[in-house]
């Protein structure tokens, strides 16, 4: 039986029926696996171990009390087969801080996924410059000159933080527009915070696509988020509608070039943003729309996951 452990944000807010972490508790149940819950606050190191105050969860498919724990117990992280990083960002220096007790913890024979220096080296929307065949136009810095003289370049443009998620904090403006300097020192925080810009891709009308990979490999069906008619934004949080739809053979294009990448950084499960004909963010802290597409389709996604992990990583 194998023991693991979730680090998560707390799990009386989320939403069970949306939750992809939830699922893979939910999974992990199934197979009898032995699951501890931790909050990224119960991590530490003493006498040289990385430790935790974990709790065992028992979990329940239900939209109302949905979960169980026992009292906390002083764990050493390295007693777990398997520690599944998926707190949400921001991606901060406690998150990087989180990371550390996490390395230290994998030094031993403790799997962490995803990778904690994967974790640190793949940020969300820097890491698609890695695969420049795939992305649109775009520009990051924190010098609002800079920035300016890329978007004269490119017309209309999509202005995002590099620390962000779920859509917040993004903007959708050009040369043309009177607000494009506040946007600008908004979000850079008057030039002292990196910012992307990418170039507006008007596919985002057909669905922003969230396309899940495990160790590699692409789930053939994708969720377009679909902005709604008040927004330009897909993401669900902000009142997009999620559509399943099977992969295209452009979504297949891009998978296989990207998976590959994050097989070898030790990046097990992730999700990459496609819209139209181009690749926009690579998402490897806590990757969501497991529950939507297995519901879909019915697929047992978190399930395929631990497949992978007991025959290929452990």
């Amino acid at each position: 039986m194998l023991k693991i452990a979730m680090v998560m944000d707390p799990i009386e807010t989320i939403k069970p029926d949306k939750d992809s972490s939830f699922a893979m508790l939910l999974a992990a149940q199934k197979k009898d696996f032995e699951s501890h819950y931790i909050t990224a606050d119960q991590l530490y190191i003493a006498d040289g171990l990385a430790q935790a105050n974990s709790q065992l969860i028992t979990v329940k498919d239900q939209p109302k009390n949905w979960f169980s724990l026992s009292e906390k117990q002083r764990t050493s992280l390295h007693d777990f087969d398997v520690i599944l990083m998926r707190k949400d960002p921001p991606f901060d220096m406690e998150y990087i801080m989180d990371t550390y007790v996490l390395e230290h913890a994998a030094s031993n024979s403790t799997h962490v996924i995803n990778s904690p220096q994967a974790l640190r080296d793949a940020n969300e929307k820097f890491f698609t410059e890695s695969f420049p065949d795939c992305t649109p136009d775009n520009i990051i810095s924190r010098n609002i000159d800079i920035l300016k003289s890329y978007i004269k370049e490119m017309g209309e443009v999509i202005v995002k933080p590099m620390d962000g998620m779920g859509g917040n904090s993004i903007f959708k403006t050009s040369a043309k527009d009177k607000n494009l300097t506040v946007i600008l020192e908004t979000v850079t925080q008057n030039g002292t915070k990196t910012t992307m810009i990418q170039k507006y891709i008007p596919d985002i009308t057909q669905g922003d696509k969230r396309i899940l990979l495990i160790n590699g490999q692409a789930v053939p069906f994708a969720l377009a988020r679909i902005p709604s008619n008040s927004d330009f934004r897909g993401n669900l949080a902000k009142g997009g509608t999620g559509k399943g739809v099977p992969l295209s053979k452009n979504d297949w294009r891009i998978a296989e070039i990207v998976g590959p990448k994050l097989k070898e950084m030790g990046i097990v499960f992730a999700g990459i943003d496609v819209i139209g004909d181009y690749l926009t963010e690579v998402n490897v802290t806590s990757p969501t729309c497991i529950r939507e597409l297995d519901k879909t389709f019915n697929l047992d996604i978190a399930g395929d996951l631990f497949d992978c992990i007991q025959k290929d990583i452990l």
